[in-house]
């Protein structure tokens, strides 16, 4: 009989998977405010959880920019999401987080051709690379996940208080427990392990939107950082054992569209700037870590990412 049951096991857990995952994501966006005439940003939306946030945005009648590197699957996204939700405001812009001349060029012609921006979610990221650097000589995980959004959000500072009441979206992770910011090896270079380089960026999002909140008190532009959950998408596509672990726990992970109901929520639920500065997962304010809670470690961070990033510090 126990033999029996082994070999039905993955059958039943296939048939059970929709209410697993339907168990294991009670986070629903149930904001029901449409977008007309506002303007969202969203990197990394060619794919995965941006994807399905610029396809939210889109169907609420926002204009939405894709920023993304690889612009051909872009413009696939884009047509998608046009057909899908009749809205023809969805646009495709070339951005590379990697490369700090990518991010000003974006940053330069957004600037140039819109008036306002009200949402801007910081999506995009890397997850497990092996050791590599970006063209700016920056760490994959620290340049990508922190510094090339850190960076992008500078620039478009100003454009988000001119378009007050806006919003920044930080997509963070749990990951961010196992996180520590060693500002002697911010960069790998003493110590380098993928897994926890990938914990170190996403705690640097968390320090980031807590100090960023700070410094935006009264300017009427709120930010939060998010855990989407563990979701089916490409970002562990640099890991062979993490790659075999989402297969032989599908039934227990988030699609995109569920994974995006944080970003989502806190983009656009009325009611949310108090919470300014918090770290939210399923659609609620989340726990985070001691480290992450560090004033003087966001402080410090801010600094050193100014200095690295050539900004200058106020």
């Amino acid at each position: 009989m126990i033999g029996i049951l082994l070999l039905l096991l993955p059958f039943l857990l296939y048939i059970a998977a929709p209410q697993i995952r339907k168990m294991l994501s009670s986070g629903v966006c149930t904001s029901t405010i449409q977008l007309p005439g506002k303007v969202a940003v969203v990197t990394g939306a060619n794919t995965g959880i941006g994807k399905e946030t610029a396809k939210e945005l889109a169907q609420r009648g926002a204009r939405v920019y894709i920023a993304c590197r690889d612009v051909h699957k872009g413009e696939l996204v884009a047509r998608e999401i046009q057909n899908m939700t009749g809205n023809q405001q969805v646009l495709v812009r070339k951005l590379d987080l990697a490369d700090t001349k990518s991010i000003r060029t974006f940053a330069k012609g957004f600037l140039a051709e819109e008036k306002h921006l009200h949402i801007l979610i910081n999506n995009a990221g890397v997850m497990m690379c092996p050791y590599s650097k970006t063209a700016d000589g920056f760490e994959m995980h620290i340049g990508v996940n922190h510094l090339g959004h850190f960076l992008l959000t500078h620039l478009l500072l100003e454009k988000l208080k001119e378009s007050a009441p806006s919003r920044v979206v930080n997509v963070s992770s749990l990951a961010h427990h196992l996180g520590r910011i060693n500002f002697h090896n911010l960069q790998g270079e003493k110590f380098y392990f993928a897994g926890l380089a990938y914990c170190h960026s996403k705690l640097a999002n968390i320090l980031f939107t807590q100090e960023l909140a700070r410094r935006l008190k009264g300017s009427g532009v709120t930010t939060y950082s998010v855990h989407p959950g563990t979701v089916h998408s490409e970002l562990v596509r640099h890991s062979f054992f993490m790659r075999c672990m989402w297969q032989l726990f599908s039934f227990f992970i988030k699609t995109p569209q569920q994974g995006a109901q944080t970003s989502l929520y806190c983009a656009i639920t009325e009611g949310l700037e108090t919470r300014s500065g918090n770290h939210f997962s399923d659609c609620d304010v989340a726990w985070v870590s001691a480290q992450g809670r560090n004033e003087t470690i966001a402080r410090r961070l801010w600094d050193v990412s100014c200095d690295l990033l050539g900004i200058p510090m106020d």
